[in-house]
């Protein structure tokens, strides 16, 4: 959807000569007569300079609105590349731990909501970063600007994640002035912060100007001769979420073909093997990306080797009971609830919290063993021959519209038939195709009148399905959406009825994806984090010790507790221990 663009990207990326000191480019023919040229040995390496905007709409920039006048981006973008078919995701967190990762979010644990200031949660510590890559290359990596990937630790701060030097907000909405930012009534402290410290005394000066000043003083300190830099400005925008396709161009003399649009479709993890490969960096040394290297399309023209892209997999955001057995499109005989099974005997084994995307699908680990080693993949009733589908079988399979004979006997492939639980929010995009399932329209965006209103914390909002009824399927109640993207942009034409072998070759992409899922991270607040128990900041509440004692008492694991309280749990242990050997088996094997 093109109503609004949650990140805006402006990329420059520069060669400054090193026997220059005076900070400026070089021209085209110095750079095709340079080429070869080494610093010490070393290849040439581009300064970067990213810049990261917050929900600037697609049309609030001059070149897609004249009536909007932002003339020093339009000419930027016009000697570069607008990537016109770019995309981010729909808020903060997400974006930026993609950005820093290359990692879709579901395999990272964030595929839910944002990080609350006050949540002990952050990037997984076993995941390197593009900082942390950029500086093993040899660069010096600053960060100004808008952090929004968790603090209750040190280890979770910029400077612990590859950055030398950070001045910026830690939470996600701060104010411009005041600096200010609250997690709910009350829960309100300063956050503006120099390295690990808090930088007091920056009351009433604008966030954007302070920010700004600050990118360039580190531009102007910064000696090019001695190595290269890279500067991530992290800009906050107002905040109202919108769609995913964002506004972004590149502005380089690195590129073959300039001034021009391009249309290959690029995403934002994209950039961690983009920018490492052109660093110099071994892009093979970080296990499972999810970003490919798009240098080749965005200089020259290339094609784009990404076909597809997976918006996201939310496992916690589920319709209620009642929505679930709705669905598919009453048109799509495929999509068959499984026959009913005899009832099995409960089980001693504690179910998980987190149900998964498939109801075939193998209990989860606990949260804590998959953030220090990815889970095996998960079994799932989607037949190997469907999840070894490539991209590029799957875009010719999806090229033709078969008839309606060639559409029932594709749907009815040897083994078992997918079962997707489609009340989960998920969205993928393969070629023009976009599926949705689950409940799309429900955002995060509450009007400013609506606030005063709202009874409790205003982010429980999310939990809510009013949209979700009881009775027949009706445009407020399905839950599987197929739009062609190309063709239908605003996503206003839904297509899943008519192109049923579409929503089933995407709805097996979608349990690819959903087999390396990691369990989704989204702990309970913590009252540690209160600033007024830290001097009226916002600052990292948690060593090491702590978090350990914490995760033990939030995530016991399999422990199974003792109910003192529990009357009748004598007189259970009594008949379990008059049980035969046979039920004994039972237990033990409905335990393993």
């Amino acid at each position: 959807m093109r109503a609004a663009a949650a990140t805006t990207l402006f990329l420059t990326l520069c060669f400054v000569r090193p026997d220059r000191h005076d900070g400026n480019d070089v021209s085209d023919g110095d750079f095709k007569n340079d080429k070869a040229a080494t610093t010490k040995g070393r290849k040439k390496q581009p300064h970067i300079i990213f810049i990261l905007i917050d929900d600037q709409g697609f049309n609030d920039i001059g070149y897609h609105n004249p009536s909007i006048k932002t003339p020093t981006l339009d000419k930027l973008a016009a000697e570069g590349v607008k990537l016109e078919n770019y995309y981010v995701q729909p808020i903060c967190t997400p974006s930026r731990s993609q950005l820093l990762t290359g990692r879709y979010q579901i395999h990272t644990g964030l595929q839910h909501s944002i990080i609350r200031p006050s949540q002990p949660s952050c990037l997984p510590p076993h995941m390197d970063t593009l900082p942390q890559r950029l500086r093993q290359a040899g660069y010096a990596t600053h960060m100004v600007g808008k952090w929004h990937l968790g603090f209750y630790t040190k280890e979770c701060l910029p400077t612990r994640k590859g950055f030398d030097s950070f001045f910026g907000s830690l939470t996600g909405s701060v104010d411009y002035y005041s600096y200010g930012s609250c997690d709910g009534p009350g829960v309100c402290g300063y956050d503006l912060h120099a390295n690990e410290s808090v930088a007091w005394g920056h009351q009433g000066k604008y966030s954007t100007t302070l920010f700004t000043q600050q990118a360039r003083k580190i531009i102007q300190n910064h000696d090019p001769s001695q190595r290269p830099i890279f500067l991530l400005l992290s800009l906050q925008g107002t905040y109202w979420e919108g769609g995913v396709r964002g506004v972004a161009f590149v502005h380089s003399p690195l590129l073959r073909r300039r001034r021009r649009v391009s249309k290959a479709l690029i995403h934002i993890t994209d950039w961690f093997p983009t920018l490492l490969a052109l660093a110099g960096g071994n892009v093979s040394q970080s296990q499972c990306l999810d970003g490919f290297d798009v240098w080749g399309a965005i200089s020259e023209g290339q094609e784009s080797p990404r076909h597809e892209i997976l918006h996201n997999i939310d496992p916690l955001h589920k319709a209620p009971e009642p929505a679930r057995a709705r669905q598919v499109p009453e048109s799509n005989s495929v999509f068959k609830k499984p026959k009913k099974t005899k009832r099995k005997k409960k089980q001693l084994k504690p179910r998980p919290k987190q149900k998964s995307a498939f109801k075939s699908s193998k209990k989860l680990n606990s949260y804590l063993k998959a953030r220090l080693k990815r889970p095996k993949a998960r079994r799932t009733a989607v037949p190997e021959d469907n999840l070894s589908l490539t991209p590029a079988k799957l875009r010719s399979q999806l090229k033709s519209k078969p008839s309606v004979a060639n559409a029932a006997d594709s749907l009815s492939p040897a083994g078992e038939t997918p079962v997707w639980d489609t009340s989960i929010q998920a969205a993928i995009r393969v070629g023009d195709w976009k599926l949705l399932t689950g409940d799309p329209g429900h955002g995060e965006w509450v009007p400013l009148q609506v606030l005063p209103t709202l009874s409790g914390r205003w982010w429980n909002l999310e939990r809510a399905f009013p949209s979700l009824q009881h009775g027949p399927i009706t445009e407020a109640t399905k839950s599987v959406w197929l739009f062609n993207i190309s063709a239908d942009p605003y996503e206003r034409h839904d297509l899943s009825r008519t192109r049923p072998d579409v929503v089933r070759q995407l709805l097996t992409r979608l349990g690819h994806y959903n087999r390396t899922a990691v369990p989704v991270f989204f702990p309970p607040d913590d009252p540690r984090a209160h600033p007024d128990r830290h001097g009226g900041a916002w600052v990292p509440w948690m060593d090491r010790d702590q978090e350990t004692i914490y995760k033990k008492k939030v995530y016991p694991g399999k422990k199974k507790k003792k109910n003192s309280k529990c009357r009748l749990c004598k007189l259970k242990a009594f008949f379990l221990k008059l049980n035969t050997g046979i039920m004994s088996s039972r237990i033990t094997d409905s335990s393993e």
